[in-house]
């Protein structure tokens, strides 16, 4: 009965608050149709097909099919690490729905890019207003940068959605007064929405000082208000959640000597031509990642059109600062959030030696986003200017001119305007090909490309119930009498029988039987010289 009158509260709440806000409302629904469009026009032909995206719908097909537990997920480019498996089992259902199609997981990711959407909005309107909500999350919806990791089946894709409900979680946690019954539920998302943003990628635990800064100081009110007891018990429930969560990647590791651990210890500790464990070094990279940041993910890839506007964000912080000169402690909290998330990131990836690529972002997506919507926010509030009649107009027209410039590079730069990749129906014609060829018999597989492998095409053979054999080198029964190889690159560089790549020397002394040409690809038939 009470729960049933808490279901009634929560749609009465709904209905009021669609009724007040009509306006904001049906803006909200045009932005997230918006966002839907973007990710879901020809996702099948857009979505990017690579080996990675093979290797993942494999062992998810054999979770479905052969019920093939799975405990570790994806290894990392660098650091011979792994992260845990949580994203397999997120895509899993998408993956059967789709009968196997590998559009389904993509679907699956496009659709939680659109649910991101509709939370920052909520979290921008919650910290800053209503402005702010609705710019953010439009700016979001549009970027061709988030777009683009919004529309394909890869672990890093769904980290923005899961770093962001668990940053919603925090400030959550830090608002609501007292140890109430909403503390402990939010307490228990932080532990589960982390525990999948961990596993989609090792730099969210850039996200654990903000989480340790924002929580410490609601421990410190509540031991002051005498209400430290539920808060403590929850948060243990929300620690167990997420060791549970972790706990197949730990199984696992227990069971190989530990070497995921070893890698990560050799990670932070070792690889200095990596990542360096002096905090200092990472301050003369902070302007240049910024600037990076509000280029590819808010100014649309337009370099001068983000440097503007990394300018005017950080002359917007001076401003905010210099205002409460008297009593930093007055600062609106939301900024506090939005500084520690951000600035911690900055701090973080300035310690990465390395290249840093887009998908790095993915555990701060939102932040820039929500800080150009509270910026737009404050000039757009006549209260918060320390300006005068035609002082205000400026500002406001000037701020129409920076978010319509916006709009415009993000939309000439749309992902949308460019040709399909078409890289899934490459593969699968492509397998469909060396399955005609094979003559039922068994046979190897090789790609020959720059940046792609053999489990994208593997997939459909395998699904298919083709007899591909991977070859052991140290066990001569796994080489067949036929291998297939794929070469991706210009005909003129493409020479199978003499290619370094393992699939092809381990086959042996071979000639080329026969060849074709599939979807501008050259597939090779290769047979054992006599």
């Amino acid at each position: 009965m009470g729960k049933t009158l808490e279901e009634g509260e929560v749609i009465k709440k709904l209905i009021n608050f669609v009724k007040e806000n009509k306006s904001e409302v049906l803006i909200l629904l045009g932005i997230l149709l918006i966002a839907s469009f973007f990710r879901l026009y020809r996702i099948s032909d857009y979505m990017t097909y690579l080996g990675d995206e093979g290797r993942d719908v494999i062992v998810v097909r054999r979770l479905l099919v052969y019920f093939d537990p799975i405990l570790i997920g994806p290894g990392t480019s660098i650091g011979n690490m792994y992260l845990g498996p949580l994203y397999y089992y997120l895509i899993a259902p998408s993956l059967w729905l789709a009968g196997y199609s590998p559009v389904g997981p993509s679907v699956l990711v496009a659709l939680v890019g659109v649910f991101t959407v509709f939370l920052v909005w909520k979290f921008g309107r919650e910290l800053s207003g209503k402005v702010a909500g609705l710019i953010a999350a439009f700016f979001y919806a549009i970027s061709p940068t988030v777009i683009i990791f919004s529309r394909s089946s890869w672990n890093p894709n769904v980290m923005p959605f899961f770093s962001l409900l668990s940053i919603y979680s925090v400030w959550k946690v830090y608002e609501s007064r007292g140890a109430s019954r909403e503390v402990g539920w939010w307490l228990i998302v932080l532990g589960i929405s982390y525990a999948f943003c961990l596993q989609s990628h090792y730099l969210g635990l850039l996200l654990l000082p903000t989480f340790g800064v924002f929580l410490f100081i609601k421990y410190l009110k509540l031991k002051k208000e005498k209400l430290l007891k539920p808060f403590v018990k929850n948060s243990l429930i929300s620690l167990i959640l997420f060791l549970f969560l972790m706990s197949p990647l730990v199984i696992f590791d227990a069971r190989h000597g530990w070497r995921n651990f070893a890698a990560m210890k050799k990670f932070f500790t070792v690889r200095q031509e990596t990542v360096s464990i002096r905090p200092w070094n990472a301050i003369p990279q902070i302007w240049p990642i910024f600037e990076k940041v509000n280029i590819r993910l808010l100014a649309g890839h337009n370099q001068p059109i983000g440097m503007v506007l990394s300018s005017v964000t950080v002359i917007f912080l001076i401003w905010t600062i210099f205002k409460f000169r008297k009593n930093y402690l007055l600062i609106p909290s939301a900024y506090w959030l939005l500084f520690s998330w951000f600035g911690f990131a900055l701090l973080g990836l300035g310690l990465y030696k390395q290249e840093i690529y887009d998908h790095y972002y993915g555990f701060f997506f939102p932040a820039p986003f929500l800080l150009v919507g509270a910026l737009a926010e404050r000039l757009a509030n006549k209260q918060s200017l320390p300006l005068r009649g035609s002082g205000k107009r400026i500002v406001k027209i000037l701020l129409f001119i920076g978010l319509f410039t916006l709009v415009v590079v993000n939309l000439v730069n749309s992902p949308l305007k460019y040709p399909p990749n078409q890289q899934l129906r490459r593969a699968k014609e492509v397998a469909q090909k060396i399955s005609d060829e094979s003559g039922g018999k068994e046979f190897n597989l090789a790609v020959i490309a720059e940046r792609n492998y053999e489990a994208g095409y593997q997939y459909f053979l395998e699904m298919w119930g083709k007899k591909v054999a991977k070859i052991d080198a140290q066990k001569p029964d796994t080489i067949t009498g036929q291998l297939f190889v794929v070469c991706e690159m210009e005909k003129t560089k493409c020479d199978p029988t003499h290619s370094p790549k393992a699939e092809v020397a381990n086959f042996g002394w071979s000639k080329v039987e026969n060849e074709w040409t599939v979807f501008g690809t050259s597939l090779y038939k290769l047979v054992h010289t006599k």
